[in-house]
């Protein structure tokens, strides 16, 4: 376990606050906000830290850089907007994906992810 630092603890606030999935860069402009001084290293070490904690677990959205979020949340699903490169937690899961696999197939998990124009984009 990591000593708690100042620039940790703006990095764990970064996540805890966003409530959405954050990549690296992000999470640097959040912990600078909030007055910390630390550099894109020490927030790709704490990410790497925290993944291996337990704290924090990847999400892959195809074709673009991993983001993370806390871990140990519900099942869901994620948006991507095409133009500001946020994504979003969707809440709800449509289920019975099951359904869709060829015939004598097991499908053991699945991942969904939306695609498109967010909100503050859309204006």
């Amino acid at each position: 376990m990591q000593r708690k630092t100042t620039q940790r603890e703006a990095i764990r606030e970064a996540f805890t606050k966003a409530g959405r999935p954050l990549g690296p860069d992000e999470v640097f402009k959040a912990a600078k906000k909030r007055g910390s001084t630390l550099g894109i290293a020490t927030v790709y070490r704490a990410i790497n830290d925290l993944l291996a904690e337990g704290w924090l677990q990847s999400v892959q959205i195809p074709g673009e850089p991993a983001r993370y979020e806390l871990r140990g949340l519900p099942h869901h699903h994620h948006f991507h907007c095409k133009k500001c490169g946020k994504v979003y937690d969707l809440k709800s899961c449509p289920g019975k994906l099951e359904s869709l696999a060829p015939k004598g197939f097991v499908v053991e998990t699945h991942e969904l992810t939306l695609t498109g124009v967010c909100a503050d984009c859309g204006k």
